[in-house]
């Protein structure tokens, strides 16, 4: 693509990245046979090249956002689909999280959207302020139907029937490896999976001691970040960023940081980008859970009676390019795996988007949810809490994140939302 930035503005580092970006795509159109939202809407402005031109006009010229381009942008899921298809290699990602940076920076949102998307970012990344938003929608359901914002009815809607106790595996410590000690690994706890689900980050400690990992959960650790960056509120991002690189720069030894949740994996993987060489030391530690349980290996296992309807969450598949693994240590414990169709297109969690975008998050919700249907499973597994949720609120089978299947089959427990159909169906 022929570009038309001035030296002035090249002398700009984000400018000069975003052109070297903009000249990588051809135009060819291959992403949007793979976009979401443009099989959705069917929009050129809401494909991935539709919305490339739209930010190289906004950024040429240095003009405020305005609201179309806003309104597109928006409507994008950063799922990443698009570069897994990309023949040119644009860095798609880099140029949409730019965008938004630029949006914020330029574009003043009606009052509504400005307090709502504050109140998300005040919220979501604090785990206590997030349990007491969730006890708050679920006395707010009687009334949901009046409530004036859809996007205040999707929040009352998402909220569960039930939280679980706070975990104390979550707090600042160390557990031991079982046996011998092959590996000194950091746990990346999350904000939102330490409210909605704390079943997983126990599954991954039992998991990863029993595999001879001495477990550390990291004082001072939070948010990765990934929430508000993906707002454009790229300061906050970084406060965030920079606290857990303290955080993880405080523990001695460590040779891995295991993170359980696929959207902030493909954060902190980016973490160089985001802090430069500060953060680079972190992001080369970084690994999916799913990795180093290839790297430490399980043990061969019988096969369980239980087909398993795999979902590949998009920041795990386009955005950290995991595909094989998570399948493979499913089967090799003795789970019969099975995918859906179109296995590459995004549920509609991402982030905040079901919150911020619930009709076009609803449509491929339905999308997806009848292909895994389809594959006729007991369970779904999925890599990330997002998908987990989004998912759940539509299927007739228990959601579960593969690691907790993983534990379960080398040891572990049960997980909690397969025992109603266990002990009503028990597997052959």
């Amino acid at each position: 693509m022929q570009t038309f930035f001035t030296d002035a503005q090249l002398a700009d580092p984000k400018l000069a990245e975003a052109n070297k970006i903009l000249r990588t795509c051809v135009h060819c159109g291959f992403c949007t046979a793979t976009c979401p939202t443009y099989q959705v809407l069917g929009d050129e402005a809401d494909s991935p090249r539709g919305r490339i031109y739209l930010i190289k006009q906004m950024l040429e010229t240095g003009r405020p956002a305005d609201a179309k381009t806003v309104k597109h942008i928006d409507r994008c899921l950063s799922c990443l689909a698009c570069t897994t298809t990309c023949p040119s290699g644009v860095d798609y990602m880099h140029l949409v999280d730019q965008a938004r940076a630029y949006i914020e920076q330029t574009y003043k949102r009606p009052l509504a959207e400005r307090v709502l998307r504050g109140m998300l970012a005040w919220v979501l990344p604090y785990p206590r302020r997030f349990r007491l938003a969730l006890f708050g929608a679920r006395l707010a359901r009687p009334i949901a139907g009046l409530l004036p914002d859809r996007r205040l009815r999707a929040m009352v809607a998402m909220a569960p029937d039930r939280l679980p106790p706070v975990s104390r595996n979550d707090d600042p410590q160390t557990f031991p490896a079982v046996g011998p000690r092959r590996m000194r690994v950091a746990l990346m706890t999350g904000c939102a999976q330490k409210a909605l689900d704390t079943d997983i980050n126990d599954a991954t400690i039992r998991l990863l001691t029993r595999l001879g990992c001495e477990v550390v959960i990291p004082r001072n650790m939070g948010c990765c970040g990934a929430l508000v960056h993906h707002m454009g509120r790229e300061a906050e991002a970084k406060r965030f960023a920079t606290a857990n690189v303290r955080a993880f720069g405080a523990v001695e030894g460590l040779e891995g940081i295991i993170i359980n949740t696929s959207g902030c994996g493909t954060t902190v993987k980016d973490y160089g980008h985001l802090l430069g060489e500060a953060g680079a030391g972190v992001a080369g530690l970084a690994m999916d859970v799913t990795e180093v349980l290839v790297k430490l290996g399980l043990p061969q296992g019988v096969a369980k009676g239980l087909r398993v309807a795999y979902h590949a969450a998009c920041s795990l598949q386009h955005g950290q390019k995991i595909v094989a693994a998570p399948k493979d240590l499913l089967r090799r414990v003795g789970f019969e795996v099975v995918e859906p169709r179109d296995s590459h297109l995004c549920c509609g969690s991402a982030g905040t988007y079901n919150l911020m975008q619930p009709e076009i998050s609803g449509q491929l919700r339905d999308r997806k949810v009848a292909t895994l249907m389809e594959r006729k499973p007991q369970v779904i597994a999925a890599g990330n809490l997002g998908c987990m949720m989004q998912i759940g609120q539509a299927a007739v089978v228990p959601v579960v994140h593969t690691v907790e299947l993983l534990d379960w089959a080398t040891g572990g427990p049960v997980p909690r939302a397969l025992r109603p159909s266990m002990a009503a169906n028990p597997p052959m």
